[in-house]
């Protein structure tokens, strides 16, 4: 039994859970502490450069002005977040800051509109010939997309195209009233002198239309266009708007009984096309644009009938 008892003292010890609260402070307890607070000067320095920057950034968006342009200046804000109301939304009109947000590697997601919650603009999505006959349709949210959310700087050619394109057919239809076939009369037809008459012609009486419109726009609902950008903009929308010339040429090359016919249909289409562009432009209900419209076409047959009193064939 002595010797039991012996073997069981000689034997060591393991040391409890509790032993290592026991242990002293410079042992292994230590290496936690000292990570501890290693992080926390590392928060603090982080934290102090934090303060520093933000400094700094108030101090030179200070020296430029203040507000979003001089953050946009800085490379802090996007430039699509500078100018607020740069886009449109193509369900409520209402403005929006971005059409979409880049997450990069390829990642991008439609802005949602804060009005109406659908997407500002469907369109970015879509192939341009669908968006071609949505503009064709007549439809609103596709004219907000092309006057709002892109930009085309092709209003100048498309206008001139158009009116060289109504030129011709003027120019066409003055030659085949004439039933003579004289090769004085063939040599007088080959001249351009008559087609660039019709050129001019064409214009100023697009012009004047233009110039009604305008006028009767102005004078019903004067707080519409305040501004030059809004003349401006409504002008643009004005020249988009008549594309539907275009189809005059088709109509004269395949020309068959039922040109006449044809022809009234590209009219009327032209006008409904105006009458949306303005719609669109400038916000308004379906009666307005087409008041508009009605004194634009009284000031264009004014000028045709001064032509005609001058003796000239329009």
């Amino acid at each position: 039994m002595r010797a039991a008892s012996a073997g069981n003292t000689a034997r060591p010890r393991r040391p409890s859970h509790g032993a290592a609260a026991a242990l002293p402070p410079g042992t292994r307890s230590s290496l936690p502490a000292q990570s501890g607070v290693r992080q926390q000067q590392e928060n603090h320095s982080s934290r102090d450069a934090a303060r520093r920057g933000l400094a700094q950034l108030r101090s030179q968006t200070r020296k430029r002005g203040g507000g979003v342009e001089a953050l946009t200046r800085l490379g802090v804000l996007p430039r699509p977040m500078a100018a607020l109301g740069a886009y449109r939304c193509i369900e409520c009109n209402g403005e929006a800051t971005e059409l979409y947000r880049d997450y990069q590697r390829g990642v991008l997601r439609i802005s949602i509109c804060k009005s109406c919650q659908k997407p500002v603009d469907k369109y970015i999505e879509y192939d341009p010939v669908i968006i071609l006959i949505n503009a064709v349709l007549c439809k609103a949210q596709a004219y907000r997309h092309i006057l709002f959310n892109t930009k085309i700087n092709i209003h100048g050619k498309l206008c001139i195209f158009c009116l060289l394109c109504e030129a011709y057919l003027r120019w066409l239809q003055l030659q085949d009233s004439s039933q003579n076939t004289d090769p004085d009369d063939l040599i007088r037809y080959a001249k351009e002198w008559d087609f660039y008459r019709m050129f001019g012609i064409a214009s100023l009486e697009q012009t004047s239309f233009f110039i009604g419109i305008f006028i009767t726009l102005w004078w019903m609902t004067p707080e519409m266009l305040k501004r030059k950008s809004d003349f401006i903009l409504l002008l643009k929308a004005l020249l988009l708007s008549t594309y539907g010339k275009l189809l005059l040429i088709p109509a004269v090359i395949w020309e068959h009984d039922y040109t006449p016919l044809c022809l009234a249909f590209i009219k009327v289409f032209v006008l409904i096309s105006n009458s949306q562009a303005i719609r669109v432009t400038l916000n308004l209900n379906r009666i307005l644009p087409w008041v508009a419209i009605f004194f634009g076409l009284i000031l264009e047959n004014g000028v045709v009938c001064l032509f005609q009193k001058m003796g000239w064939d329009v």
